[in-house]
């Protein structure tokens, strides 16, 4: 039980609302050969008093500010730069990351239709302008973009951990998971690349119906129905809807317009190894639980994460249908 607990805990201690701490955005626009526009935007709430700034080079004045102004869960401020010898070959930064156990998306737009994306890390704060991005870099930048992106979101992992307890540990969860990432995979390409649009509330509304419906499914007594025998077209279906709140992340952060492709596939990668990583988690939990407790035990818990499943996706609908509504 103190696992079960202690992985809630984990999840949902600061907040039980999804995507609570989205990364910052660092957002610069060349304007002519050495001025440039800069947007820098960071979540209202933080987990530390050391700020997070974007630290631009040495040879670059900040010759106007705007007022910070609220957006969303975050605030923004512009600032107008002049760079003596423009950015390519220079170094871009972003202060307290570590502190505040975040990260910093850039996207970077210079004359000529050149556009860098990269993602600032406390391992890896500074990014330097190259002439062109490379594919290496746009690979890597979207996996981590991708696998940061599920675990910040709660509503996402609850359903991969409503597959797992649906299906169990054997050859049907990977036929399970694969249909859940064909159907994320179709409609964050998609609305990515602009073939429709959707409404982004009752999106959000029908992904934590669909974690309640996976959670009433195995709440149930008589040993479930048809989506216990082919859990596949449940994961498939509800993947579509998964795959809309995917590309409303991604539509934030941009893509590279040279690499368009490889950060789509690079970003469903990441997805796919932050998942593997909570299902593995779960896992590994479990086999510590019954190897300290006993799986009877461990068994006997089942019903707790269930419950807990349903109480936060029920909560979820009330909370997104009034938003959808108004």
């Amino acid at each position: 039980m103190r696992i079960w607990v202690l992985l809630i805990v984990a999840l949902f201690t600061s907040e039980v609302s999804a995507h609570r701490f989205a990364p910052s955005l660092l957002e610069i626009r060349q304007l002519s050969e050495n001025s440039f526009n800069a947007t820098w935007k960071t979540p209202v709430q933080k987990v530390s008093a050391v700020p997070m700034e974007p630290v631009f080079p040495a040879d670059c004045e900040i010759t106007s500010t705007s007022p910070w102004i609220q957006e969303g869960t975050g605030v923004l401020m512009q600032m107008d730069l002049s760079c003596t010898d423009g950015l390519v070959g220079k170094t871009l930064s972003v202060s307290g990351l570590g502190d505040n156990q975040s990260s910093a998306l850039l996207r970077l737009y210079l004359a000529q239709d050149v556009f860098h994306q990269a993602v600032f890390t406390a391992a890896e704060p500074r990014f330097v302008v190259p002439i062109e991005g490379t594919a290496g870099s746009v690979t890597r930048d979207y996996i981590e973009l991708g696998a940061e992106h599920i675990w910040e979101g709660p509503d996402h992992l609850l359903f991969v951990m409503g597959l797992l307890f649906l299906v169990g540990w054997n050859r049907r969860l990977i036929l399970t998971v694969t249909a859940f990432t064909v159907g994320h995979s179709i409609t964050l390409a998609m609305v990515t690349l602009g073939v429709f649009e959707y409404p982004v509330s009752l999106v959000e509304f029908m992904i934590a119906l669909s974690i309640y419906v996976l959670a009433v499914e195995l709440a149930r007594d008589d040993g479930g129905g048809a989506l216990w025998r082919q859990p596949w077209w449940l994961a498939a279906g509800f993947g579509l809807l998964h795959g809309m709140g995917f590309a409303g992340a991604l539509a934030e952060t941009g893509l590279p317009q040279l690499n368009v492709p490889l950060a789509l596939l690079a970003f469903n990668i990441g997805i796919e190894l932050g998942q593997l990583a909570f299902i593995a988690l779960l896992v590994l939990l479990f086999i510590v639980g019954a190897r300290l407790w006993g799986e009877h035990r461990m068994t006997a818990l089942r019903p707790l994460p269930i419950f807990v499943l349903g109480g936060l996706s029920a909560m979820w609908c009330i909370e997104r249908g009034l938003e959808a509504l108004a």
